[in-house]
């Protein structure tokens, strides 16, 4: 670990170097490795987005297998947009084949256990490079429920069971100035929702607009709200435009462009809350909700995470790359 001189009165900025991950001419052989995981037993798992496939890599192998295929029919997935691994070994994965939003439940093997559609079509909310994120754009699975920001449902969270029912919606819309503009509206009340196994509660991290996030406990009641503050974020906050851009779909909708100012953000073993921002900067949260690290991710170059994984209190899995962190 590097310590990497800060701006002056700001909190020292902690430059964190690679110390594994997956081999090289492995992670060459995927075309967009956005999520990368890993279960108890050491094997891991590539969420390959553009590739619309997710690959199994068994400790010390020499290639990777192809567990789910692209397809839109069940058991194969296309236009895929989100995936998380459970504590079981069971994953998730959230596509949209024909523009419908579908989430379907696989084993560790790759053998589907099922799938629910998400009623109505998949409406773009944010957009990331080349990409948009649809209204599935995260999710969290924690074993018996998922989790999404699905914004249409009138909250921050949606919790679904396993075969698509729909049984609670927590945290309510934060005020943008942008009610009147719906799209718009949703698309700054967009972000990342984050299960708390310590605790039971939840967390939720606005992606586009100015950064911030949530606490909220077991049964769904507010916490705390945090701005995300700091020397990085300021130029990020003073950015933002007063009138967004606009774009006209395949279906002729008119709608905002709005890119998210975090990228990924994951809870470690210990309870703490990392935020990958759109700059290549990384901010520490504990669980008060106090800023404890500021953080640079360096490989080949400095790294900007698609997704961030614990699969342990020490070691840190970060996309793209295939990267692995020593973190504490």
């Amino acid at each position: 670990m590097l310590l990497a001189a800060a701006t002056p009165g700001a909190q020292h900025v902690e430059r964190l170097r690679s110390t594994g991950g997956l081999p090289a001419h492995i992670v060459g052989t995927f075309r967009e490795p956005s999520v990368y995981q890993e279960s108890g037993d050491g094997y891991a798992y590539v969420f390959d987005r553009r590739g619309h496939s997710v690959y199994g890599v068994a400790p010390g192998s020499e290639s990777a297998e192809a567990l789910v295929r692209i397809g839109p029919e069940e058991g194969r997935i296309i236009a895929a947009s989100s995936f998380d691994l459970g504590a079981d070994g069971r994953f998730v994965v959230a596509d949209a084949p024909d523009g419908r939003e579908r989430v379907q439940l696989f084993e560790g093997d790759g053998t589907r256990l099922g799938s629910f559609r998400i009623p109505g079509r998949a409406a773009p909310r944010l957009t990331l490079g080349d990409w948009v994120l649809n209204g599935i754009g995260s999710l969290e699975f924690t074993g018996r429920a998922i989790l999404i920001n699905q914004a249409e449902a009138g909250g921050l969270i949606t919790l679904y069971t396993l075969n698509g029912y729909p049984y609670r919606t927590i945290g309510s819309f934060r005020a943008t100035g942008h009610e009147s503009e719906r799209d718009l509206h949703l698309a700054l009340n967009s972000g990342i929702p984050l299960a708390d196994a310590e605790t039971g509660g939840y967390y939720f991290v606005f992606q586009g607009g100015p950064p911030a996030f949530r606490k909220y406990d077991r049964d769904g009641a507010l916490l705390y709200e945090r701005a995300v503050q700091g020397p990085e974020v300021d130029p990020i906050v003073n950015s933002l435009p007063v009138v967004w851009p606009e774009r006209t779909d395949e279906r002729g909708r008119t709608l905002p462009v709005v890119p998210p100012n975090v990228r990924t953000a994951a809870l470690d073993r210990r309870g703490n809350l990392w935020i990958a921002l759109s700059a290549p900067y990384i901010y520490v949260y504990n669980p008060a909700g106090e800023k404890i690290r500021t953080v640079q991710l360096e490989a080949a170059g400095l790294v900007l995470p698609s997704s961030l994984y614990f699969p342990d209190e020490t070691r840190m899995l970060v996309a793209p790359g295939g990267y692995e962190f020593t973190v504490w």
